[in-house]
């Protein structure tokens, strides 16, 4: 039987050229009818999964060959996109929104390249190929119309309306939040088209806000019953059977004690600190035994590797695994006997780690406490704690004192600790926030996060040192451009780095942010120092931490709530009852799972990352609903081009824009990141301190515009200044996509279609007249500049349905409607160009699929023809004037002798550089 791996020696041999199936099928010399059955089926499935690519001619061929690059695609809400190429060395492709082709933000596809700038370093591409679906459903508001609806997605990213057809409505009514399954994706002018699967509640009600975000992110609200008996299965306590049958160091004696915040619940660490009659300390870390409960391949840990982490958002928690296991025989409460995996580490007076052991062990802790009372313990010297707690403060006093020395030694090695304010989100009963504090990071937040640390450091070292296959947990170097951006701009404030533009070590950045701290500048310089990094992620190989400046780091603490803790909880454990080895069938099963496991941990610490923010962004935005008009204290956080965002001392950030500094014209330096007035000379930038006001807030984007308290206003009509958001009744937030979509703009939109109606049937009249556009001949093929001659004259309306005329497919039909003056027949175009006669590639319609973004390959130089970018402007679908009803395709025109003779066809779709999406 022929296998995959045949199929793929000889697609992948360096002597090999693209082949059809029938020449492959030679090539493997092929005999017996079910080989032959055999070979089609592994084709289709390594064309499937984008292992290997078919082009135009059918022959099958690697993508690497073929000059295709596989990634992530990265889309904004202006329409354009980013592909995230897989490849680390490969630089971002930018994407132009007519270049998309069926794709969505955070699909996996083939890019082919079809430009690079001078240098070589800014590439351009479009999809020709869409290998992995992300979004298959899209959580929106509906607004629904007689015979068709549109769901607006929350998503800002997909930047278009999903089209909903009657019979799909799924008893959804206007104003809900629903849930909708795509049945088809954007194609041309086609927008996607949707079911309606789920009614989550009028998007105003209670607790609605909250589950969007839940739905958008696909985050799993509860268990399946099948997990939840799983779960039940575990026992309430251990027993001493259990405890002598493993051989388990019992550590019950000890003053192990959990420190976690009040409203915690799944206490998955414990420590203990004891000083040796050498003068050493003796750190221990114990770390709940998850791995003992939840089982390699069981449907628990399934679900575990599924969910990733858990999810902490505002309101709720959405636990990795059921609070049976979470709560209950997982969670280290006190006094009670529970299974860990201990980690404990002598350190001398340098605070050099000279000895440690990692082994299973039971212990019983002795106090549950809290940060809050730590804190009152070491620094207030609260009587009544300090009496409650009598036998454990001098542990604590120790505690404090371990740790602020492994903290010096941190520094002195030159870890970089951003010191951001972090907020907690006070709610009422209702969901609704009455409060915005900053979380505290006390002494003993300060303990708890230096033992930790000490416990990765130290397991990571060990079982890298034994070359096991293991988990590990990365900060890759930061990226050379952002990095020499970056001491340039330090160096604005006369800060010299030392090191190279390709080499610098975290020490030099680290003594940075002490030599900066109390300064004006320190918010501005360790923002852009930030900005600078990678993101840490998970590895199966260890190349150090950068922002920790550690050779070796994993994440070996929280198994409770990180699937990668509880995998290398596994091996360790194994490891040790394996007296420090693994069989070698059972390391090349874990090295060949390792990569995967760890691709997928940070794929949904990415997803859990997004929906907490998404949630503290709403809820930050609904707190300062009825606070319009108040003043407040903040300092710039961020300058852009278009405005600067601001920091309120509560950690809320709103935005003015550039339009609301009136007082000047002011220029953006990318450079220097300062907006500059051109008259004044004034200069705006990151960490200065000023006074605004707050002057709106848009719940749908779930953003707050600020102005500056002593600017003058504008003579001009708010909605003309520059980048200023329109008041929400005029539009919404997709630059009037929805603000046509309510309920009286619906009614007064299909009493247009009813005229429209009336306007094409009198297509039969003598009175039609075509109105032929011109190409402009762009520089870049596709992007043409329609303009129709007969709109720019004011002689006739244009009715935006495709003509047959195959040499000019951008004609639209003009029609008179016999009334005096022509008017637009609104509701049927698609496309339909302005009476001003301006480029309209950039109005957008129903399913028109343009993007018009410029590319920031060409940034510097603006491409003729190509106004500023704006969204998409829905209209609807096309009117059949035969049949009577709303047709969601595109129609076509007969302007020959019988008058307009309409028949169906498929959407126009662009011209495409090559009339295939396939390689060439």
């Amino acid at each position: 039987m022929i296998t995959e791996q045949q199929v793929l020696d000889v697609i992948k041999s360096i002597d090999y050229k693209p082949m059809t199936y029938q020449e492959l099928e030679q090539q493997l010399e092929i005999q017996a009818a079910s080989d032959f059955k055999e070979l089609v089926k592994i084709l289709n499935e390594l064309e499937h999964t984008g292992v290997i690519v078919q082009n135009k001619s059918h022959r099958y061929g690697l993508p690497e060959h073929m000059d295709l690059v596989r990634g992530r695609i990265q889309a904004h809400a202006k329409g354009f996109a980013f592909l995230i190429p897989e490849e680390k060395e490969h630089g971002d492709v930018y994407i132009n929104a007519n270049d998309m082709g069926t794709a969505m933000n955070g699909d996996i596809v083939f890019v082919k390249v079809t430009s690079r700038s001078t240098t070589g370093g800014r590439m351009e591409g479009e999809v020709v190929r869409v290998i992995t679906r992300k979004n298959t459903r899209i959580v929106g508001v509906f607004q629904g119309l007689d015979t068709y609806g549109f769901i607006i997605p929350d998503d800002k990213r997909i930047n278009r309306d999903i089209f909903v057809p009657k019979e799909s409505f799924g008893g959804a009514v206007e104003g809900e939040k629903v849930v909708a399954e795509i049945v088809s994706y954007p194609e041309g002018r086609a927008a996607a088209e949707g079911r309606i699967v789920e009614v989550l509640g009028h998007k105003d009600d209670p607790g609605v806000d909250i589950l969007s975000v839940i739905r958008k992110h696909q985050l799993p609200e509860s268990f399946p019953d099948e997990i939840m008996d799983e779960a039940q299965a575990a026992p309430d306590s251990i027993t001493d059977a259990e405890i002598v049958e493993q051989g388990r160091r019992d550590l019950r004696d000890k003053n192990i004690v959990t420190i976690d915040g009040e409203d915690a619940k799944d206490l998955d660490d414990a420590v203990n600190v004891e000083r040796l009659e050498n003068g050493h300390y003796r750190l221990g870390v114990h770390i709940a035994d998850v791995g003992y409960y939840v089982k390699e391949g069981s449907k628990l840990d399934i679900e575990a590797y599924n969910r990733g982490c858990s999810v902490y958002l505002v309101d709720r928690v959405i636990p990795m695994l059921p609070h049976r296991l979470s709560n209950g025989i997982c969670s280290l409460h006190p006094q009670v006997d529970r299974l860990t995996l201990s980690c404990e580490m002598e350190f001398d007076e340098h605070m050099k780690v000279v000895k440690h052991e990692i082994f299973t062990s039971v212990i019983k802790t002795k106090e549950r406490m809290t940060y809050t009372n730590v804190r009152k313990i070491l620094e207030d010297e609260d009587p009544e704690l300090l009496e409650r707690y009598a036998p454990l403060v001098e542990d604590f006093k120790l505690m404090r004192e371990l740790a602020m020395q492994l903290r010096e030694m941190r520094a002195r090695r030159g870890a970089v600790d951003f010191d951001f304010d972090e907020a907690k989100i006070i709610l009422d009963e209702k969901g609704r926030p009455v409060d915005i504090v900053k979380r505290e990071r006390s002494v003993a937040e300060q303990i708890i996060e230096e033992f930790m640390l000490a416990a990765n450091e130290t397991v990571a070292e060990h079982f890298s040192t034994l070359q096991v296959p293991f988990l590990y947990r990365i900060h890759e170097n930061p990226d050379q451009e952002k990095l020499q951006n970056f001491l340039a701009f330090a160096s604005n404030f006369g800060h010299v780095i030392k090191g190279t533009g390709d080499h610098i070590h975290p020490r030099a950045l680290q003594q940075l942010l002490q030599d900066i701290k109390g300064e004006k500048e320190e918010t501005v310089i360790s923002t852009m120092m930030l900005r600078s990094m990678k993101q840490a992620k998970y590895s199966a190989d260890s190349s150090g931490h950068f922002g920790l400046a550690a050779d070796y780091y994993s994440h070996f603490t929280s198994p409770i709530r990180r699937y990668p803790d509880l995998v290398i909880h596994r091996v360790i454990r194994e490891v040790i009852e394996n007296g420090g080895k693994l069989k070698p069938k059972r390391q090349d099963y874990l090295n060949s799972r390792m990569a995967d496991i760890a691709q997928q941990s940070s794929e949904r610490e990415r997803v859990a990352v997004d929906a907490e923010r998404d949630t503290d962004q709403l809820k930050k935005a609904e707190y300062m609903l009825d606070k319009v008009g108040e003043e407040f204290e903040g300092i710039i956080s961020s300058v852009t081009s278009f405005g600067m965002f601001i920091e309120l001392d509560n950690t809320v950030e709103g935005l003015i824009r550039l339009g609301m500094l009136t007082d000047d014209y002011y220029h953006f330096d990318d450079k220097q990141m300062i907006l500059l007035g051109e008259r004044t000379s004034k200069i705006y930038r990151i960490g200065d301190a000023i006074t605004v006001r707050v002057a709106r807030v848009n719940m749908e984007d779930h953003t707050i515009d600020f102005e500056l308290k002593d600017m003058p206003k504008s003579n001009r009509p708010e909605r003309a200044d520059r980048g200023a958001r329109p008041p929400r009744g005029d539009s919404d937030r997709r630059g009037g996509r929805g603000g046509d979509r309510g309920k009286n703009k619906a009614a007064s939109k299909a009493a247009k279609f009813g005229k429209a109606a009336k306007a094409a049937k009198a297509t039969k009249a003598p009175s039609t007249s075509v109105a032929p556009t011109t190409d402009t001949g762009s520089k870049k093929p596709g992007r043409r500049k329609r303009k129709s001659s007969a709109a720019a004259s004011g002689q006739t309306t244009a009715v935006n349905v495709p003509t047959t005329q195959p040499r000019n497919p951008d004609s639209t039909t003009a029609v008179n409607t016999g009334e005096g003056k022509p008017k637009k027949a609104k509701g049927i175009s698609t496309n339909a160009p302005k009476s001003s006669g301006k480029d309209n590639s950039r109005n957008f319609n129903f399913g028109s699929g343009k993007g018009g973004y410029n590319s920031p390959v060409e940034s510097s130089k603006k491409r003729k023809g190509s106004p500023a970018p704006r969204r998409k402007k829905i209209e609807g679908p096309v009117f059949d004037p035969e049949a009577g009803n709303i047709q969601t395709s595109s129609a076509k025109v007969d302007t020959g002798k019988t008058g307009g003779e309409v028949k169906k066809s498929r959407p126009r779709k662009r011209k495409p550089k090559s009339t295939e999406q396939k390689p060439e």
